[in-house]
């Protein structure tokens, strides 16, 4: 009896062992499929591209959710509560699309999309009251799921697939942290500069302060003119006024340049320009010093195509060319176009001291310059925080012809070059006076004379 039982329990430790090799030669020579593989054509995701629902699918692309959502539909069922493009069109707010369109809001703009996705198939007969979103916010769904939250359902089950399903609503769904980031929005207005009183006296001959300045407000803008703040040497702007960025309460340039630097790389077809700033360090510390003392900088960036065009030689002086799409003050895509459009043209100052760019209403944009060397407003606001703007524009800008011509060329001693009027006026005072010193029969005394 012992000996028949000892043999039936190593006939089943071995028939184990075999059962176990192959189940693991079975896996072994199975091709692994991922779970997060390409989405076929089958899917809930391109049912989404419904021509009812476009510009739903355009704000997930927008917002990069694309590989994310990929991902959920290869482990979950989903349901998607999707608004329709006549109510997009009806009930969104254009100010807060184009708050959730801004670069900087693209984790706002994420959180309200992932609050329309539940990781779990829901119908109307077996429904929960209380479901949580891919953005971990609550929903309240009614009985028969007429409603959710405040938005009514006005198509149910109106695009069904193996791996989801869709319900149309009227409306957006906004969790609370989406209206509170668009209600704590910094606008121009709670940023502006606010000018100090009474301002400080400043030597006209120096440009130097005459006595130190009284305490500065929260964003204070510098008393100097910002060609000063550019001059070689220690600035002579006052110290940084308190504003909001930055550990000490102050404007933190140099952050501020490297994040429009990278929203230039995000936003795609910038890369030249960019990387035009990243290796001009000395221009991108200018920028980030200035924008740390309170001063604004509008940025004229032209796209990789208008780059492309440059000939070898026009990029000699890649810092003259930046530092002419400069503008010292803060404008936006209205603010430019409000402008031309009430005063025809309009000419703005540059960080290429002394050249200006001239800007005009044409096609329904701003033109800025003149001839082939002109561009248009290509991707307005691309990067707006209140102290730096960055506009896109098609084409390169230089200097016009007759500018540079105005503009006197300078001695290396920092005099204006007149070596030719000089010579002419003296030798005119030479002639005059060996004339009269030969009405005295002196002239022979002046080897000049003769």
């Amino acid at each position: 009896m012992t000996t028949a039982m000892a043999t039936d329990g190593r006939i089943y430790a071995y028939g184990r062992i075999f059962c176990t090799v192959l189940l693991m030669s079975q896996a072994l020579t199975e091709p692994q499929v991922s779970r997060t593989g390409q989405i076929n054509s089958n899917s809930i995701l391109v049912a989404l591209l419904d021509s009812h629902y476009t510009e739903l699918a355009e704000l997930v692309e927008r917002a990069m959710l694309l590989q994310k959502l990929e991902e959920t539909v290869a482990i979950h069922n989903i349901t998607i509560f999707a608004p329709t493009n006549e109510a997009l069109y009806r009930n969104m707010d254009p100010n807060f699309k184009r708050f959730l369109l801004q670069p900087a809001n693209l984790h706002t703009l994420q959180t309200l999309l992932l609050s329309h996705i539940i990781p779990t198939q829901i119908g109307s007969k077996t429904l929960p009251r209380h479901v949580t979103t891919l953005s971990n916010h609550p929903l309240l769904l009614s009985p028969n799921l007429t409603t959710v939250d405040q938005a009514h359902v006005i198509l149910p089950h109106v695009l069904t697939r193996p791996d989801g399903v869709i319900h149309a609503i009227d409306r957006l769904l906004l969790p609370r942290s989406v209206q509170d980031d668009f209600n704590r929005r910094r606008t121009l207005r709670s940023i502006s500069a606010v000018k100090p009183e009474p301002a400080p006296e400043v030597d006209p001959r120096t440009h130097r302060l005459k006595k130190p300045s009284p305490p500065l407000k929260p964003g204070s803008p510098p008393a100097l003119p910002i060609y000063d703040a550019l001059a070689p040497g220690p600035s002579l702007a006052p110290a940084p006024a308190p504003g909001p960025g930055g550990h000490h309460h102050h404007f933190n340039g140099e952050r501020q340049v490297k994040d429009f630097i990278h929203t230039l790389l995000h936003y795609g077809g910038y890369n030249e320009m960019a990387d035009i700033l990243v290796n001009l360090t000395s221009l991108t510390v200018d920028m980030g010093r200035l924008v740390s003392e309170g001063y604004v900088l509008t940025v004229l960036a032209p796209n990789d195509e208008a780059m492309g065009k440059l000939m070898t030689e026009q990029l000699s002086e890649p810092e003259q060319i930046m530092y002419y799409h400069i503008i010292p003050e803060y404008q936006t895509e209205e603010s430019m176009y409000n402008a031309v459009r009430r005063f025809g043209k309009v000419r703005y100052d540059t960080l290429r001291l002394p050249h200006k760019v001239v800007a005009q209403e044409a096609d329904g944009s701003v033109k800025f310059g003149n001839g082939d060397a002109s561009a248009y407003l290509f991707d307005p606001d691309i990067y707006t925080d209140g102290r730096v703007s960055v506009q896109g524009v098609d084409g390169v800008l230089f200097p016009d012809q007759e500018d540079l011509e105005r503009v006197k060329p300078v001695s290396p001693t920092g005099q204006p070059a007149g070596k030719v009027v000089v010579k002419h006026t003296r030798g005119k005072l030479l002639e005059t006076t060996c004339w009269i010193l030969g009405t005295f029969g002196q002239h022979s005394r002046f080897t000049s004379c003769q």
